[in-house]
């Protein structure tokens, strides 16, 4: 079991660290390549823009929402704001109606369908050259729309541009763990758009081009991660993908540990189906750095999770037998080795394979704060980050594989509990 152990944990630790030392490589290359917009940014030509929000049930947060997307430095002659919402049960219809007489903004109603279906609707609205989502808890910066579109006119094979998202005032120590792994996020998406292997569009104000949907229909449910499947299907029609590093959405993450679970199990189940749905893309040339770069690595990140996870419980386990089959030997007042001595501290490779890894994660966060515009360049979050992830994201990873054996899927509407802003 023990020559087991250590030849999947060098394989993995390997393909991870790999893949921690080529983001560092990329990064070091074409670190010149970030571009930094000035504050207040013109453009030659403005486009015509629709930004849609769907909503389920968020009478709290969405009209901050609003207000953030009225608040762009955007011509509002060249800006449609689509509000949808999708049978919700709460007060939201009601703060649509306080925006309905309000030019640029048009309301929507529906019966619930799910996410997907409220961005179809605006979809067979919209009339314009740009769509885009925000999701109804986040709030996007005024030059953010700006920061993209010039992205898009520097760079017309651009077919959707994706944002760097921060967490809005975290509050908490989950919230804060959050906030160095979307810092880090921020770094690896970037990589990613340099390497053209972006696999996600995500919710909170990812642009496109209206041609996407034309030429390649519209959202699907795609088990609740309609951002990653048409990610997917724009990587496999070769349509490509990149990121505005300084186009910030700041966005209300989950506040407690129940809710992040909820969360992160959707995605991650939808990111496994994804990627069984979109396995054709595996290891084929002609699909690029999705299928040598980002699907593998994708894969490597679940499976190492799994295989820490079980050996952890397997030393463990083996650690108590031990014991137990000492002191049952020599009884308990004759079992004196209870000292700790550093003797016994385990200097081996994996130990220190943990500390290269666990070093390559505290840079990718350290320069995601930079693209940020953070002051410090580190913060307790990472810590909160390591130790909580440590521990919670094996709990979500296992429950979306078994899941996803069993075809359960988790659902938007029950994941979207309001959160106080």
């Amino acid at each position: 079991m023990d020559s087991f152990y250590t030849i999947v944990f060098y394989s993995l630790a390997f393909c991870s660290t790999y893949v921690q030392v080529f983001f560092l490589v990329t990064f070091f290359e074409k670190r010149r390549s970030i571009v930094k917009h000035p504050h207040v940014l013109e453009l030659k030509n403005y486009p015509t823009v629709t930004v849609a929000v769907p909503c389920y049930n968020e009478e709290r947060t969405v009209r901050k929402t609003i207000e953030s997307l009225q608040a762009l430095d955007y011509p509002k002659d060249k800006l449609s704001i689509f509000l949808i919402d999708d049978g919700s049960t709460d007060t939201t219809w009601e703060v649509f109606k306080k925006f309905e007489n309000t030019n640029g903004i048009s309301i929507f109603k529906k019966e619930n369908g799910g996410k997907h279906t409220a961005l179809n609707l605006a979809l067979s609205k919209c009339n314009t050259e740009f769509f885009g989502c925000l999701d109804s808890d986040s709030l996007v910066h005024p030059q953010a729309l700006k920061r993209i579109i010039n992205m898009f006119e520097g760079d017309p094979k651009a077919m959707s541009i994706v944002p760097s998202i921060i967490v809005l005032d975290p509050k908490n120590i989950i919230q804060n763990a959050q906030k160095a792994e979307y810092e880090m996020a921020i770094y690896i998406k970037k990589m990613l758009g340099f390497m053209g292997g972006i696999h996600v569009t995500p919710g909170p104000f990812s642009i496109f081009r209206k041609k996407v949907f034309d030429d390649l229909g519209e959202y699907r449910k795609a088990h609740n991660t309609e951002d990653q499947e048409i990610a997917f299907r724009m990587q496999e029609n070769g349509y490509k993908i990149d990121h505005c590093n300084d186009a910030y959405v700041y966005t209300i993450t989950p506040s407690s540990i129940f809710k992040l679970y909820k969360q992160r199990l959707r995605w991650v189940y939808g990111s496994i189906n994804n990627m069984i749905d979109y396995r054709r893309l595996l290891f084929r040339k002609k699909y690029g750095t999705v299928a040598f770069f980002t699907i593998p690595a994708g894969i490597i990140s679940i499976v190492s999770v799994v295989f820490v996870f079980f050996m952890l419980i397997y030393n463990i386990g083996k650690f108590v037998y031990t014991k137990f089959t000492q002191i049952s030997t020599v009884g308990l007042s004759n079992y004196h080795n209870l000292n700790f001595d550093w003797f016994f501290f385990d200097t081996k490779t994996v130990f220190f394979f943990s500390i290269i890894l666990y070093i390559l994660l505290v840079t990718s966060v350290i320069i995601g704060r930079r693209m940020a515009n953070e002051k410090r360049a580190i913060s307790i979050s990472v810590v909160y980050f390591i130790v909580i992830y440590s521990v919670l994201a094996p709990l979500w990873v296992l429950k979306a594989i078994f899941n996803s054996f069993i075809s359960k899927e988790s659902s938007w509407t029950l994941e979207r509990i309001p959160s106080k802003t």
